[in-house]
């Protein structure tokens, strides 16, 4: 009876682990698992962000520096609408090429300061006033900064 529990445990395990593993595992491995680079993701969505007008972008290496994510794009919308417009365009181009959609997308409502997670790479895009009062390159001063060569 015992063996016929874990067995039954095990196949929902299995199940939960294929219907949500996909969507919970947050791992620059599980990106790298699938042939997505996190530094590619990274990559894409800064270039989106300034395809969009978005100004002073940054990509954050956060690899050495942190064990909840690899990388932070960060960027500014000049008010909340171009926000809410360099979001869709992020998440477009990322999908496009990446083949990612974002686990969650945070702060949509009141578009100063929307966060969309990717896993190991965090997108974070502010209205200058938010982004001044968080500095989060400041509080990331020891990151190293990606070289960005956008179109």
């Amino acid at each position: 009876m015992t063996d016929q529990i874990q067995e039954t445990t095990s196949v929902e395990d299995e199940v939960r682990n294929e219907e949500f593993g996909a969507s919970v595992e947050r791992s620059a491995a599980s990106l790298s698992a699938r042939g997505v680079d996190a530094r590619t993701v990274a990559t894409v969505a800064a270039q989106a962000a300034s395809d969009k007008s978005a100004q002073d972008i940054e990509v954050l290496d956060l690899t050495e520096l942190s064990d909840v994510c690899d990388f932070f794009v960060i960027a500014t919308g000049t008010n909340n609408r171009m926000v809410d417009a360099v979001i869709d365009e992020v998440e477009e181009q990322v999908f496009k090429t990446c083949g990612e959609h974002p686990f969650a997308i945070e702060g949509r409502e009141e578009r100063t300061w929307i966060l969309m997670d990717y896993g190991s790479v965090l997108v974070h895009v502010f209205t200058p006033e938010q982004r001044d009062y968080y500095r989060l390159e400041k509080l990331w001063g020891d990151a190293p900064r990606l070289e960005l060569e956008l179109d």
